[in-house]
């Protein structure tokens, strides 16, 4: 008999219920719930090894997101039919839960830990990514492993100017805020989104707002966890310290790191050079052996007390590893049209980061393919992100695209995609790639302005300029200081990383992770403000290489021009198996789609040859042309008969040419005159009233040779295939 499960339910502020159900499935895991919301069902699990590996020092943690295809009654694609790795999107998903739960774990806990969330039941208006870190944290909130949650995430939209938690999928459509924000009872930890050129104020609106819906959730899961017995936190020890070890590190090494950081040395190598050598003079007061037993801790503590010198240099000083003050921007300098083969591309380069980005254009049969449990289509703009070892001078080996740069490329992408013209406006399917050559911060930032620069010089009409930065903090608890435009080494030694892009009217999408407890909203505005001066400082950089998309696309781009058809012509088009629409590529160089919208056959047709388009357009007029009576047309011929031969006068239309009217003399056989692929003018003298068929005329078009007298029409005995045809008396025939 199974056991009863036990449930949490609550409501959201518009009356809908989400409930929280444990001991039903997945009981050998350490923590497992069941969130339900609709018939949104999706089931997170955490197990965590009871003892950590040695030499370990952080959390070995993986956060996994997964649809499962049943859960949405689909089969998957592919042609092994089942889930296979995690796609973009599932990808993305694991990402925010992981970067919400990741700093809530101690420190000093180092177990392999692994949280797995799985929809295993979907509804068609209920999106699971808002869900999925409410059902993470509460797994591992009625566990034994420690925790300092819990924690939440919501989904919320500004729909007709009205802010809503988790709104539905058809609500979002509309939407000109779509942020997923995490946050415990007391501070908002992650924000992730994109919106519609939306201000600072707006912003932190709608995260205030999400957070008072977090609190619920997170006292939700605190009455579950009652429920199921208030289960006590495992005892862990991961870390053995040397107490007098660690004051002698600090007391040979401060000052001298906060003196170094505080010459202000804008290369990268040279500063890591310069606190080695701190390191190294160090470590050179200790004999081998007992360096031997000491250096992993000397590392550990040395690494502690440059985190604290440099950070409370720049609270006491106002200024940076690099001797910048806390507003400025690094030198930036950009260059478009560096690649002639590419479409149009763009060197954007801010300090030591630099970003080399291509944009490509294609035709509609370029589009990308989505196919996921819940969703699928079809997507027009794609940009992906690289981010190769010697960006940062580093040897790895490429072990294919990691989850860092999916979620880098997606912020770029939902950045860029908000200055996109619309579909009628911009018939191409676009590919953004972006290079990352240099990296000391703020690649993804540069990825959206490399990317902005661009589509500019491809002479894709964006409807402005946007540029992206990356935001600091460092705080002591009484004293902070924010930074624009971060560093590498300003990001892991800091409080926060906090991306904002945006044109000159406002934000378009941003990504936040605290490390720190509390941030005041006072200081998150202020963030944003400073973000906004930087944001268009760099804007204004790189207004000096390009101000405006080009004029045209470049001579070698493909050009793509649409037609409308009666719907009713889309078989003509298309032929047989796809014969005639196959031809007409295959002869003309061009790529060719077509597809019904609203009624309507809609043609694309994409080549870099313009004679290659005006022969398509050609071809397809004739096609979708209805033969008219007395019309002239040169027309090939595709077969010869006893009787005559048969013209295509108009692709797929063929009309028979009785050998009565090849000439104005008596013919035997055409055998001699007309062969098979010869191309003939000739002229419309008759279309069937019953069936359609065609007849044609070629002597109609021939001087008639003198002397010559009229002949009756033909006995159609021949055209009949030798058969008689009963003739049709006339009003003088009794």
């Amino acid at each position: 008999m199974s056991k009863t499960p036990i449930t949490k339910t609550f409501q959201l502020a518009d009356g809908r219920s989400i409930s929280i159900e444990t001991g039903k499935l997945a009981k050998q895991a350490d923590g497992s719930v069941v969130v339900r919301m609709g018939d949104c069902m999706i089931l997170a699990t955490v197990v965590s090894n009871p003892k950590a590996k040695e030499g370990v020092d952080f959390l070995p943690l993986s956060v996994d997101y997964q649809e499962k295809y049943a859960a949405a009654g689909r089969f998957p694609g592919g042609f092994f039919k089942r889930e296979a790795r995690l796609s973009e999107y599932e990808i993305l998903i694991s990402r925010i839960v992981d970067r919400a739960l990741r700093p809530l774990f101690p420190d000093n806990y180092h177990s392999d830990t692994q949280v797995m969330i799985t929809l295993i039941s979907s509804d068609k208006d209920v999106a699971p990514d808002a869900l999925a870190g409410l059902a993470a944290s509460a797994a591992i909130t009625i566990s034994d492993i420690p925790f300092n949650g819990p924690i939440s995430e919501v989904r919320v939209g500004k729909i007709n100017g009205q802010l809503k938690i988790n709104p539905t999928i058809s609500e979002m459509e509309s939407a000109d805020i779509d942020l997923i924000v995490a946050g415990s009872m007391k501070d908002v930890v992650m924000v992730e989104g994109e919106m519609n050129e939306v201000s600072e104020a707006e912003m932190v609106e709608a995260i205030k707002f999400a957070h008072e819906a977090i609190k619920l959730q997170c006292q939700a899961q605190l009455e579950l966890r009652e429920m199921t017995g208030n289960v006590a936190k495992r005892e862990y020890n991961h870390e053995v310290h040397d107490e007098e070890l660690r004051a002698k590190v600090r007391e040979a090494t401060y000052q001298k790191v906060y003196d170094f950081a505080a010459l202000g040395n804008n290369n990268k190598n040279a500063r890591r050079t310069g606190f080695d050598a701190i390191l190294s003079e160090f470590k050179a007061t200790f004999t081998p052996e007992e360096l031997k037993e000491k250096e992993a801790l000397i590392n550990h503590y040395f690494h502690d007390v440059e985190k604290e010198a440099v950070r409370t240099m720049m609270l006491d000083t106002k200024k940076r590893l690099d001797g910048r003050g806390t507003t400025d921007i690094r030198n930036i300098w950009s260059e478009v049209g560096y690649l002639p083969s590419t479409h149009g591309s763009a060197i954007f380069t801010r300090g030591e980061t630099q970003s080399l980005t291509t944009v490509t254009l294609g035709a509609k049969t370029d589009e990308q393919i989505i196919d996921g449990a819940i969703f699928f289509g079809y997507n027009k703009f794609l940009l992906h992100y690289n981010f190769p070892a010697f960006s940062t001078g580093e040897v790895k080996p490429n072990r294919g695209l990691g989850r860092r740069e999916v979620g880098h490329g997606n912020l770029a992408m939902r950045s860029i995609k908000k200055v996109l013209p619309s579909m009628e406006e911009n018939p191409y399917t676009i590919r953004v790639v972006s290079d990352i050559l240099e990296s000391n911060g703020s690649s993804s930032m540069a990825t959206v302005c490399a990317g902005s620069l661009a589509l500019m010089d491809a002479g894709v009409k964006v409807k402005s300029a946007i540029s992206g930065i990356a935001m600091g903090l460092i705080t002591d608890g009484s004293r902070f200081a924010v930074l624009s435009d971060i560093l590498g080494d300003e990001d892991h030694l800091g409080d926060m990383d906090f991306k904002v892009t945006g044109t000159r009217k406002g934000i378009c999408a941003t990504q936040m992770d605290l490390k720190v407890d509390g941030l005041p909203y006072d200081i998150m505005l202020q963030a944003l403000e400073q973000a906004k001066n930087g944001r268009l400082h760099i804007l204004d950089e790189m207004d000096k290489t390009i101000i405006k998309p080009a004029e045209d696309y470049k001579s070698h781009a493909p050009r793509i021009e649409k037609i409308k058809i009666e719907k009713e012509f889309i078989g003509a088009i298309i032929g047989p198996g796809g014969k005639i629409i196959q031809e007409m590529q295959r002869e003309t160089g061009a790529t060719i789609s077509i597809e019904e919208i609203d009624g309507m056959g809609v043609i694309e047709i994409a080549s870099a040859n313009k004679a290659a388009i005006e022969e398509v357009k050609r071809r397809i007029k004739g096609i979708v042309a209805i033969p008219e009576i007395g019309e002239v047309y040169e027309g090939k011929v595709r077969s010869i008969m006893p009787y005559g031969a048969f013209v295509e006068i108009l692709p797929g239309k063929d009309g028979l040419l009785h050998i009565s009217e090849v000439a104005w003399e008596r013919l035997d056989s055409v055998e001699g005159i007309l062969k098979e692929g010869e191309l003939i003018q000739v002229k419309l003298i008759e279309v069937d009233k019953k069936t359609g068929k065609l007849k044609l005329s070629r002597k109609a078009l021939l001087p008639k040779p003198a002397g010559m007298p009229e002949r009756s029409k033909p006995n159609d005995d021949q055209s009949n295939g030798g058969k008689p045809q009963r003739k049709v008396p006339t009003e003088n025939q009794g």
